[in-house]
C-alpha cells in the first residue's frame, strides 16, 4: 500500500485555518468580557512594575483571563516596554481590549486639583486630605529641613512655594511628589530672567515670595499690584516698618482677615507692625503677577495705603495725607479694628 504525502495545497490548507482560527480566537478573546457583572474594581498596579507583573494583577483581580493575547497585544504595539504606575478603575465586564486600551494610555485615576493665589498652607492641606493624597504624617514634609533642604527651598515651610495652579494628581501618589511637581511648577513661572532681576533688586528667591504673598493679600485689583510693591520697597528702603495686616492675620493664625490694635502688638515673627524688615518666609501662595509686581514695582513714591472699601486703595505720600485718609476711608469702622491700613 502506497503512503500518500500530504501535498502543497493540504499544507497551504491546514496553516490557512490554523491561522484563521488562530485570529478568531484572538478576536474573540478581545471582545469577550470575563463576566457581565458590571463590576467596578480599582486595581493597583506599583511603581516599577513590569507588564508581564501587571498583567498578572490582572487575572487575580478577576479583570481579564487570557494573559496570552495581552502579551501578543503588547507585543505588537511595544507596550511591554512601559506600564503606567497607578490605581485604574477597571469593570469585569468590560472586553480585554478595553482594559489593553486604559493601560496602553495610562488612564490612571486622578484628581484635578485647584489652588488660587493666595492660598495658604492650611488651606492645600484640606484639598489634599479631602482626597486622601496626604495624611498628617506625610503632611509634616511641609515643614521638614530635609526636605527643604532637599528642594532647595531656604524658608521656615513651603508656604508661598507651592505654585497656585491646576494639577492632576493620580490617586496613590507619593506627597513628596506631589509637593515636588507645585514647587517645579513654581520655578518654571519664576525663571532664570526673574531671578536675575531679583539679583538687581539685592533680593533673594524667599525674599520675593514673601514679598509677593504679602501683595497677593493686600491687592484685589491687578493695577494695583505694582503700586502697593512700591509702597513696601520704599518702605524697606526708608527702613520703616512694613504694617502689613495681613502679616498680622498670618501670625496669629486667625480665619478672619480683620484684627485688633492688640493683635497689632502681639510679638510674632510675622508681625510687621512690631518686626522690622521682611517676615522670615512668605505667607500664602502668590501667582506670577504678585510675583512679577514685587520685582517690578511701580516708580511712586508712596509709601502709605489705606483700603477704600471698595477693593482699591488710597496711596499716600506723607503721614499728613495718610491721617486725612484714614479718617475718610475707615472713620465708620466701629471698636478698634484696622482694615488694611498700611502706616500709622
Amino acid at each position: 500500500m502506497k503512503k500518500r504525502f500530504i501535498g502543497l495545497p493540504e499544507i497551504v490548507f491546514i496553516v490557512f485555518s490554523s491561522v484563521f482560527l488562530s485570529v478568531i480566537f484572538i478576536y474573540l478573546s478581545l471582545v469577550t468580557p470575563v463576566s457581565f457583572e458590571n463590576k467596578w474594581k480599582e486595581v493597583k498596579i506599583p511603581e516599577g512594575s513590569t507588564f508581564s507583573h501587571g498583567i498578572s494583577i490582572l487575572k487575580k483581580e478577576g479583570i481579564i483571563k487570557n494573559e496570552f493575547v495581552f502579551f501578543i497585544l503588547s507585543r505588537i504595539t511595544r507596550t511591554d516596554r512601559r506600564l503606567r504606575a497607578g490605581y485604574y478603575n477597571l469593570n469585569t465586564s468590560m472586553s480585554h481590549w478595553e482594559v489593553f486600551d486604559h493601560l496602553r494610555k495610562g488612564m490612571i485615576i486622578q484628581y484635578a486639583i485647584t489652588v488660587p493665589e493666595g492660598s495658604t498652607l492650611e488651606d492645600i492641606k484640606l484639598k489634599l486630605k479631602s482626597l486622601n493624597l496626604i495624611d498628617d504624617n506625610s503632611w509634616q514634609l511641609v515643614t521638614s529641613k530635609d526636605f527643604l533642604a532637599f528642594l532647595n527651598v531656604d524658608a521656615p515651610s513651603l508656604e508661598g512655594y507651592l505654585y497656585p495652579d491646576t494639577y492632576n494628581l493620580a490617586k496613590g501618589a507619593d506627597p513628596k511628589d506631589i509637593f515636588r511637581m507645585m514647587i517645579q511648577k513654581l520655578r518654571e513661572n519664576f525663571d532664570q530672567s526673574l531671578k536675575e532681576k531679583a539679583k538687581k533688586l539685592g533680593m533673594n528667591e524667599n525674599e520675593i515670595l514673601t514679598l509677593a504673598s504679602i501683595i497677593e493679600k493686600e491687592a484685589q485689583v491687578d493695577s494695583e499690584r505694582p503700586i502697593i510693591s512700591a509702597v513696601y520697597h520704599n518702605r524697606l528702603r526708608k527702613k520703616m516698618r512694613l504694617q502689613a495686616d495681613p502679616t498680622v492675620v498670618y501670625g496669629i493664625k486667625r480665619i478672619s482677615n480683620g484684627i485688633t490694635k492688640s493683635d497689632l502688638r502681639k510679638d510674632t515673627p510675622y508681625n510687621t507692625y512690631v518686626k522690622e524688615g521682611l517676615p522670615p518666609g512668605p505667607i500664602a501662595s502668590p501667582g506670577i503677577k504678585s510675583i512679577k509686581a514685587a520685582l517690578y514695582p511701580a516708580d511712586v513714591g508712596y509709601i502709605y495705603f489705606v483700603s477704600k472699601n471698595d477693593g482699591t486703595h488710597y496711596f499716600s505720600r506723607t503721614s499728613e495725607e495718610h491721617i486725612n485718609a484714614v479718617m475718610l476711608y475707615q472713620r465708620n469702622n466701629n471698636g478698634d479694628t484696622s482694615e488694611k491700613k498700611t502706616g500709622n
